[in-house]
Order: C-alpha cells, then sequence, then structure tokens
C-alpha cells in the first residue's frame, strides 16, 4: 500500500480477485430456467435458495484446487456483504443483523454438505433430497428437475481449469 493510500485511508480491495465469480454466481442463480423450468419459485427465498446452490457448487469446484482456496474465502465473504446489504435494505436493523448473518452462515454451511454429498452420491435421488429440502419450489414441481440442472453444471464447472474459475468464464 502506498503512503499516500495509508495517509488517505484507502485500502486495498481484498475481495476485488473474487468479485467478478461473485456477480457470475448470481447471474447463474438468476437464470430463468430455474425457475420457468425446473419449478424453482421466483421469490425471495427462492432466490436465496438458489444462489446458496450455485454458490455450494462452486464453493465444492474451489476447495478441490489448492489455488481457488484463498479466493473461495473472498467469494464467502461477497456472500455475506451482499446478504448483509439485502437485509439492511429490507429494514433489518442492526442489533438483529448480526444474529440473522450468524444464522444465513449456518444455512450456507448446512447446504454445503448437503450438496456435497449430493453431488458425490452415483444416485442422483441423494441430490434431489438435497433439493426438496433446500430450495423452495412451486407445489407440484420436481426437484429432479433442479438436481439435474445442478448436478449439470457442477460436472461442467468441474472441467474448467482454476484461472478460468477465477475469471468467472463459468457455466453457459
Amino acid at each position: 500500500m502506498s503512503f499516500l493510500a495509508k495517509l488517505f485511508g484507502h485500502k486495498q480491495d481484498d475481495r476485488a480477485i473474487a468479485r467478478p465469480l461473485w456477480h457470475r454466481t448470481v447471474e447463474i442463480a438468476r437464470e430463468k430456467e430455474w425457475y420457468r423450468d425446473c419449478g424453482v419459485a421466483d421469490t425471495t427465498p427462492g432466490r436465496f435458495d438458489m444462489i446458496t446452490l450455485i454458490l455450494s457448487i462452486v464453493l465444492i469446484r474451489m476447495e478441490r484446487d489448492s489455488e481457488l482456496v484463498e479466493p473461495s474465502v473472498r467469494l464467502t465473504e461477497l456472500f455475506v456483504e451482499d446478504m448483509d446489504g439485502q437485509l439492511r435494505e429490507s429494514g433489518v436493523g442492526d442489533v438483529v443483523v448480526g444474529k440473522r448473518m450468524g444464522q444465513l452462515m449456518s444455512v450456507l454451511g448446512g447446504r454445503l454438505g448437503a450438496y456435497r454429498e449430493g453431488l458425490g452420491a452415483a444416485d442422483e435421488a441423494v441430490m434431489a433430497d438435497a433439493v426438496t429440502r433446500n430450495v423452495t419450489l412451486h407445489e407440484g414441481s420436481d426437484p429432479l428437475l433442479v438436481a439435474r440442472r445442478a448436478r449439470a453444471f457442477a460436472a461442467g464447472l468441474d472441467l474448467v481449469p482454476a484461472y478460468r474459475v477465477l475469471d468467472a468464464e463459468i457455466g453457459k
């Protein structure tokens, strides 16, 4: 950091390396096919569920590559920053934000485990079960549709080299 940056309080954005990947993760989670074709509810809870699903798949991919471990921490921090902002924007007060953020991180951790198991299982029903428990679907929607599309996304992501993951060159 330069002397002037220190003097004027400017600091380097440690999260900048993961910001394009965060934006791409949200874009993928908002793709119309999830909602129109797979039956995910296009509501605040449904959109949150999709962000945590796609983020989980990306984080699972990143944890397998040593050069992506540190950026995965930054990606998680961007999730926290974004969710904090969303809570505040929706009127949640400062006193409650910390508690809610703790709950959201617990939710993300639980979903990471469920999706890791679902993606690793030979039987696609394991992933469909994880989707059933963790994604808000329209009544009558088949969680297997979301599970299959999520597994296909994960399989494609497994083929992407680390530098392209970090450059957010993932998805379609």
